[in-house]
């Protein structure tokens, strides 16, 4: 590639992004290994506690993420009673997903990991600077590009 065209590439944004996403992924999944989850099933189990029972449909919005994507993080938490698949409360027609009681003691059980995860990202950057970089993430799934 010529250099003019990597210069060029260096900049693209979705790029940078998706390799910073990537490894803060593998950085939060090191701190979340004991616990037996990943940092997406760590997600799913922390939204389902924060929101209550939510609609494959509203999670897979709530998390960004496609619902074939989000159908295979669920099924293994599904397997091992982290999560239910129940009737719709509004509409019989959908699934609503649940967090069960070994979903939220492992949860609890991950969030030391977590835990660390953060305040060892925070030593690194900062809290201000932390702070604003959550802040820039979130108006950019805002924005409705």
């Amino acid at each position: 590639m010529a250099p003019e065209a990597a210069a060029k590439f260096q900049q693209c944004n979705c790029l940078a992004v998706r390799q910073a996403a990537r490894y803060l992924t593998q950085f939060y999944d090191q701190f979340l290994a004991s616990s037996g989850l990943r940092t997406t099933q760590f997600s799913i189990l922390a939204k389902l506690r924060g929101f209550g029972p939510l609609s494959i449909n509203a999670l897979a919005k709530e998390l960004v993420m496609d619902r074939t994507t989000l159908g295979r993080n669920m099924l293994p938490l599904e397997r091992e009673g982290l999560i239910e698949i129940v009737p719709g409360s509004s509409d019989r027609r959908t699934k609503d997903l649940r967090l069960t009681e070994a979903g939220v003691e492992r949860l609890r059980a991950a969030s030391a990991g977590w835990n660390q995860a953060q305040s060892r990202f925070e030593e690194a950057f900062g809290r201000k600077r932390s702070s604003e970089l959550r802040a820039l993430l979130r108006e950019v799934v805002a924005s409705e590009l």
